[in-house]
């Protein structure tokens, strides 16, 4: 006996007593069975068990971020797509996931079981399929409030619609921790187990991030994005239950399943969102706007987004349109001795439907234009819809890139150079700065101008009064002409020495009834004509905060309008 406790002292754990009988040794945890219930061991044993958890990690990754890039195109037509409704989206999302990792952790400890985390995640994908039909009455309700300019009820439809994700969201914050839980049977392999988990997460989001983007909205359209992203989860979750032979949760996942990709069958949201005007004639998603097209007295209008704009409009019969894109033409009047013979070139950047580019044609002659537009889906529209071909202006040279990237690659100057870049309500920050009135400024020849277009209410002209500020501390001369029947104010910007007088007698110089002339004598007789002196506010690349002044004109407006 005390030879074989000898020969055996050293297998005796450190600072443990022998057991009383001497024929018993202690016994030690293995590594292999370590915090890990028979349950999960068996689990995580199967090789196949584990492929279908790593499949649901990924498709759990592509579905949350694919729903979030979704749900922006979901509201976008009716809120528009600010960086103010991106902040509530982004913010939501990850509120609803951090309360699903740790919901999900909770659970996991004390339930870890895979049928489970296969049910709950077939419940967010049905859920998520659901949304744009759970929404639309919600979003209904907001075209109603915004209509009775009732604020409140405005943004409380918003409110409501992101609280729609709050179920589907929460539940695939449960996957990740879920996951790891019952892949782990040795704690010696945690660090490898979570690595791994979460990095088939992240990629399952990468592809979710690209996946709606190029593919599945432009495709498609976003209700059935919806249903793709929540068939691609439900698919391993209802193959996970028949795995494990849970007869019920599989039968009622992949019933619902089957309905809920009948529903584009039987449930008829061919129009995205109603005309706010007029007649819908087309409509359209893109990777970057939701596009309509209305029609409305035998003109064809060009509408994005929330819809609250119109961004070209198009009359076969009538030219001028009473609004800012008349504008544009009258910049170069600024000019001594301006005339139809002042413009060789042009560069329009929001291109939009093309009412500039043929206003410009009709004003100048058959000129050269550049016209630059992001959305390659507008141009085609432009086209279709707004004789933006060749037929009608052969003249036009659409080019589809960022409108401040081309003018920094572009070697051609020209003598007028427009921007009408709005995404309602908001203008591009980058479009707004010194730095880039600058560039603006390079690109043009000794005699060019520079005309922009900014939005303003009756009272209201903080976000003209900044830009007509910046471009001060650039050009030498900024004039400013208020749009009478529209809120907009058309800002130019000359090069050259000019006033006032110098514009009155360009204008009586012009051939009488001349588009040109007409714009021009509109502009002499509203009064709403006069010249920046000051440049007291500048935007600057670092610092332009284009969305907080706009924020305060909405919200300033909406006072006015709750308290007349």
């Amino acid at each position: 006996m005390k030879t074989f406790l000898a020969g055996n002292v050293g297998h005796v754990p450190a600072r443990q007593e022998l057991s009383p009988h001497p024929m018993v040794l202690p016994q030690t945890a293995t590594p292999a069975t370590t915090n890990a219930t028979p349950a999960v061991q068996t689990f995580a044993r199967s090789r196949v068990g584990d492929v279908f958890i790593q499949l649901l990690v990924f498709f759990g990754g592509v579905t949350s971020v694919g729903t979030e890039i979704a749900a922006s195109r979901l509201v976008a037509p009716y809120f528009g797509s600010s960086t103010f409704i991106w902040a509530n989206l982004i913010g939501l999302t990850l509120t609803y996931l951090s309360l699903g990792y740790w919901l999900g952790g909770k659970v996991a400890d004390r339930y870890p079981r895979a049928w489970l985390l296969y049910t709950l995640t077939a419940i967010a994908a049905i859920w998520a399929g659901l949304i744009p039909y759970l929404s639309r009455p919600i979003l209904s309700a907001s075209l109603r409030a915004f209509d009775q300019l009732a604020v409140g009820a405005f943004y409380g439809s918003l409110v409501g619609v992101l609280l729609l994700f709050l179920v589907p969201i929460t539940l695939l914050g449960f996957v990740t921790p879920y996951a790891i839980r019952l892949r782990l049977a040795d704690v010696h392999r945690a660090g490898n187990v979570a690595g791994n988990t979460y990095a088939l997460s992240t990629v399952g989001s990468i592809l979710g991030s690209f996946l709606p983007v190029l593919v599945l909205i432009p495709w498609i359209g976003t209700t059935r994005t919806f249903l793709v992203l929540a068939l691609l989860l439900l698919v391993p979750s209802l193959l996970g239950l028949i795995r494990l032979r849970a007869v019920p949760q599989a039968t009622i996942a992949a019933a619902l399943g089957v309905a809920l990709a009948m529903l584009p069958l039987v449930a008829d949201f061919s129009v995205v969102r109603p005309a706010e005007r007029g007649r819908l004639v087309y409509e359209t998603e893109s990777a970057e706007n939701y596009i309509q097209v209305l029609e409305e007295d035998g003109r064809m209008l060009l509408a994005l987004n929330d819809g609250h704009a119109i961004h070209s409009i198009y009359d076969p019969d009538e030219l001028l349109t009473g609004g800012p894109w008349d504008y544009f033409m009258v910049g170069p009047l600024f000019n001594q001795g301006a005339g139809v013979a002042s413009v060789d070139r042009a560069l329009l950047i929001g291109l939009a439907g093309g009412t500039v580019a043929h206003q410009l044609t009709a004003a100048y002659g058959p000129i050269p234009i550049d016209g630059v537009e992001i959305d390659p889906e507008i141009v085609r529209v432009g086209r279709d819809y707004f004789a933006m071909d060749e037929a009608h202006l052969p003249n036009l040279n659409a080019v589809v890139a960022d409108g401040r990237y081309f003018l920094r690659t572009t070697e051609m100057t020209y003598d007028l150079i427009g921007v009408d870049a709005y995404r309602q309500p908001y203008i591009p920050f980058q479009l707004t700065t010194k730095e880039f009135f600058g560039e603006v400024s390079n690109q043009l020849s000794p005699e060019g101008v520079a005309v922009i277009n900014a939005g303003k209410t009756d009272t209201d002209f903080r976000l003209v009064d900044v830009i007509a500020s910046t471009m001060k501390s650039v050009f030498p001369n900024v004039y400013l002409i208020d749009v009478d029947r529209f809120d907009n104010t058309i800002i130019v910007g000359t090069k050259t020495p000019a006033d006032l007088n110098t514009f009155a007698q360009s204008v009586e110089g012009l051939p009488d009834g001349s588009v040109l002339r007409r714009v021009g004598e509109s502009s002499l007789a509203s009064g709403n004509i006069r010249e920046q002196t000051t440049s007291e506010t500048v935007f600057t690349d670092d610092h332009a905060p284009v969305e907080r002044v706009v924020d305060q004109i909405i919200l300033d407006a909406a006072r006015e309008e709750s308290n007349p």
